[in-house]
């Protein structure tokens, strides 16, 4: 049973008057029915819970109700969630699923209506979503956005699909998210005009202040595989109103560690003002997206934090709609059982499918870049046995191979640098945007086991390596768990130790592995129907002319 709360007092921080006082919070029915201000100070602080102003929930492996379990104890009240990966392996019927499961716990979830699904043409996902079914979803209050526009081409040259769900958003008085990583100069400027009024892509400084002067809000990001925050924070002290945090993607062991929190305290710890930091953590997204979250005001909702103090930012309660969720670092919101559902139409491989035969040249490497979205280009010489490309460990020049999950399809192949597998391979089924499997190892044997451990999951993240094979399955959509978030990091953590014995050297190899076929994402990336220049937009051949 979750204790609802009627009153409690404590240093109350009003991060919209910009004022900390001693103060009693006089709660009725789930909202602030009256604060009373008191003389003496009081141990503990009350502050405005935090919101994540874009994630994609399904990165955390884990469906929306069991996200909310782990993220109320790093003082989450709420997100801002687009189910762009879902939509892009079930449609409409999957955002609906998460929807759904959402709703079943109180944490405050708000949706945006997926934007380019699929991602582009040139791979196979498992589903569209058109403007009539983004009209369907804008009409819904939980959704609040039209989620990143990552079709930047499609904006700047009119694409009337594009257009039109732009419009869309615009005549239901919704927000416009972005997703143009390195766009500057005119093209930017277009790209704002069109409606679209915030971005988490920002890679330096420089970017995000142009941006930033164009009128646009700049997301600081810090998920598990792209980190922006210290690159960009330095723009939080002049631009307080323009920026938000959120975390894009987190994968479950570093969910379970901390949350928005994290980049709240090394924001303070980096100089930027308390009051600053707490209003770019809350105040700004519930702001701009409309969302119907308390800030500590007569009348809100009561959704707040009680913390130890405003250095060390513990955090001793999570309190949503005047009941306590969390608790001196325990979850009191109770796991409930997952329906599955799913999209995975493909049979098990064998070895030979994966074998490359050899033809004179030099080849495109994809070179994984740590901590970045972005991938770079080189040319090598393989190294070739029995007439085949092998993979080359010595020189970290790996094979890659992105499997159709929708139908049975031969594999695409190509080379990665920078996994520094030594031994044996790993493979996901988290591979953005259209969830194909992928995988990188050192010989096709491995790699097949490591594929065809998913394909008998019908989804999940695998490595293999002589007699060892793990994995984790991922039986809803093929992207996340049944189980609990306990289990799920548990066993993450695992595969994450595995694969670094097998020699990767990178902070989070399987969330590195799931960008490798992102092809919005410059500069060459894999997918299902072969290597892609994504600076360029069109496929290459393997080998360079």
């Amino acid at each position: 049973m979750i204790d609802t709360i009627s009153r409690i007092s404590g240093n109350i921080v009003d991060i919209v008057k910009r004022h900390i006082f001693p103060g009693t919070l006089e709660i009725l029915n789930g909202r602030i029915a009256r604060i009373i201000a008191d003389q003496e100070a009081y141990p503990t602080y009350i502050i405005p819970g935090f919101i994540d102003s874009h994630i994609h929930i399904e990165s955390s492996m884990l469906t929306p109700s069991e996200f909310a379990r782990i993220a109320v104890i790093h003082g989450a009240v709420g997100a801002v969630c687009d189910p762009h990966e879902i939509a892009n392996v079930m449609g409409i019927d999957g955002v609906r699923y998460l929807m759904e499961d959402g709703a079943s716990v109180p944490f405050k979830l708000f949706w945006g209506a997926p934007s380019c699904v699929p991602a582009t043409i040139f791979e196979t996902a498992g589903a569209r979503i058109d403007p009539g079914q983004v009209e369907e979803l804008l009409k819904m209050d939980k959704v609040r956005c039209l989620s990143e526009m990552m079709n930047v081409p499609g904006v700047l040259h009119n694409d009337p699909d594009v257009t039109a769900k732009i419009n869309l958003a615009k005549s239901y008085e919704k927000v416009i998210d972005g997703h143009a990583p390195g766009l500057g100069g005119g093209e930017l400027e277009k790209y704002i005009r069109s409606g679209i009024s915030t971005d988490h892509e920002c890679f330096s400084k420089s970017e995000a202040l142009e941006k930033i002067q164009l009128g646009m809000r700049v997301q600081i990001r810090e998920g598990s595989a792209a980190k922006n925050f210290d690159e960009l924070i330095p723009i939080a002290d002049e631009h307080t109103d323009r920026c938000m945090f959120c975390s894009d993607d987190r994968h479950p062991d570093d969910l379970k560690i901390g949350h928005i929190n994290l980049m709240v305290k090394r924001a303070i710890h980096e100089g930027v003002d308390t009051i600053d930091v707490l209003r770019i953590a809350s105040l700004n997204p519930v702001r701009h997206y409309g969302l119907d979250v308390g800030l500590l005001q007569e009348g809100d909702s009561a959704d707040f934090l009680v913390i130890d103090d405003l250095s060390n930012l513990r955090i001793l309660k999570t309190v949503i709609n005047g009941r306590i969720v969390a608790e001196h670092g325990k979850t009191l919101l109770k796991e409930s059982r997952k329906r599955i559902v799913n999209n995975f139409s493909t049979r098990e491989k064998t070895a030979y499918d994966f074998a490359l035969k050899h033809r004179d040249g030099k080849i495109y490497i994809i070179e994984a870049v740590d901590g970045q979205l972005v991938t770079n280009r080189v040319l090598e010489k393989p190294k070739v046995a029995d007439g085949h490309l092998v993979s080359d460990p010595e020189r970290d020049i790996l094979k890659i191979a992105v499997i159709n999950r929708y139908n049975d399809s031969p594999p695409a192949m190509g080379f990665v640098r920078n996994f520094g597998l030594k031994a044996g391979a790993i493979g996901s089924s988290v591979a953005h945007d259209s969830h194909n499997i992928v995988s990188v190892g050192v010989d096709d044997m491995d790699i097949c086991r490591a594929v065809n451990s998913i394909i008998r999951n019908k989804g999940g993240i695998s490595a293999v390596c002589g007699d060892t094979e793990k994995v984790l399955p991922l039986p809803v959509a093929g992207i996340m768990s049944d189980l609990s978030y306990e289990e799920v990091s548990r066993r993450y953590t695992e595969l994450d130790g595995f694969a670094r014995e097998l020699g990767s050297q990178l902070r989070a190899p399987f969330m590195r592995l799931s960008f490798m076929a992102l092809l919005v994402i410059p500069e060459l990336k894999l997918s299902d129907k072969g290597l892609f220049d994504a600076s360029r937009f069109e496929f290459v051949d393997l080998f360079a002319p």
